[in-house]
């Protein structure tokens, strides 16, 4: 069966992604996560355009931050190197490397860790501890950053660390019968707290193991590893897509809010797996193309969101705000459709 091609205007995706640009950078951030997954949308924009002005503005950011020194670090902290790498990449200044080597030391000998050397959740806030609990958001934060670490700097300790955060989180998370992943792992209590299949979760795991699976060695047991749990869980969420090809807060609750920023790493994941899921991918591009506002904000999502207690504390979270995952994801979805044209037509 032939797959239909992927419908979009390249123009009008390039004219968006520089309006979602724009709009991050009148955002004010601090060193932390929404700012690593904001302009990890900015590099792999940069990456996908080739516009230097998106590079001049990350190094504009991230020089006047460096000025102040680093920040005491968490694992949500970390995913700032993922630009450094980006900009290391683009620029070749070591200053930018050296200092994603410190974050990747911090992980390797200061980060908390339970079980068998998986990362415990940590946030840049004295008031927020969460003992011995996995969350699927570390894939993005601190998995995938060491993944790239480990490739940028030919560093396998770095690169077997990623690894095990992802084999872990998958052990911990990744439902055997639904094959979606769960918010949240309680070590202690050993369960899954509020037991949800959240969709921005799902899009941390989804996307994560796609960039993944571009720079693991096919080699190595782990490719096929993350291959088939990325695999079986993209099987999964296609079939909870909603009409306007988005997906819903709580994956599997249609009266849950669709929610732009999972959407948008859920559509970049499937966008990995070459022309299977075209048919899905185009209702994606529509669906997200009417969630992008005049001036480049992504609207419709969902606040930071910790394991809510239930359901409820899902559905209940506000979407009123422009956040900057909403910006870095869908800039990464959109970056994703430009590289997967051009891989199509070259």
């Amino acid at each position: 069966m032939d797959m239909p091609p992927l419908v979009f205007d390249e123009q009008q995706i390039r004219t968006v992604i520089d309006s979602i640009v724009d709009r991050t950078f009148r955002m004010d951030f601090n060193w932390d996560w929404p700012a690593g997954v904001a302009f990890y949308g900015v590099a792999c924009a940069y990456e996908a355009t080739g516009n230097e002005k998106y590079i001049g503005l990350l190094k504009e950011w991230v020089d006047e931050k460096l000025e102040d020194g680093l920040p005491k670090l968490s694992v949500n902290g970390v995913s700032i190197g993922h630009c450094l790498i980006s900009l290391y990449k683009a620029t070749g200044d070591n200053r930018y490397i050296e200092v994603a080597t410190q974050m990747a030391e911090y992980l390797k000998h200061d980060a908390e860790r339970f079980a068998d050397g998986i990362f415990q959740h940590t946030v840049n806030s004295e008031n927020y501890n969460f003992p011995q609990q996995a969350w699927v958001d570390t894939m993005m934060m601190a998995g995938l950053f060491l993944v790239r670490m480990g490739e940028v700097l030919g560093r396998d300790d770095y690169m077997m660390d990623g690894i095990k955060q992802y084999h872990g989180h998958e052990n911990f998370l990744q439902d055997p019968v639904t094959n979606l992943y769960y918010h949240g792992w309680d070590h202690i209590a050993q369960n899954h707290m509020s037991g949800v299949y959240w969709a921005r979760g799902n899009s941390w795991a989804a996307l994560t193991m796609a960039k993944a699976l571009e720079i693991v060695d096919v080699a190595l047991p782990a490719f096929m590893i993350i291959e088939g749990s990325l695999r079986d869980q993209l099987s999964a969420l296609v079939r909870l897509q909603s009409d306007e090809g988005l997906w819903h807060t709580v994956l599997d609750d249609p009266s849950s809010y669709p929610e732009t920023s999972g959407s948008a790493g859920i559509a970049a994941a499937l966008l990995s797996r070459g022309s299977l899921y075209n048919k899905y991918v185009n209702k994606s591009i529509q669906g997200m193309l009417s969630q992008v506002s005049e001036d480049g904000s992504v609207m419709n999502v969902s606040a930071g969101t910790a394991v809510m207690h239930n359901v409820d504390g899902y559905k209940d979270t506000s979407k009123k705000r422009v956040q900057g995952w909403g910006q870095g994801l869908a800039l990464v979805f959109f970056a994703d459709l430009l590289k997967t044209s051009a891989r199509t037509y070259a």
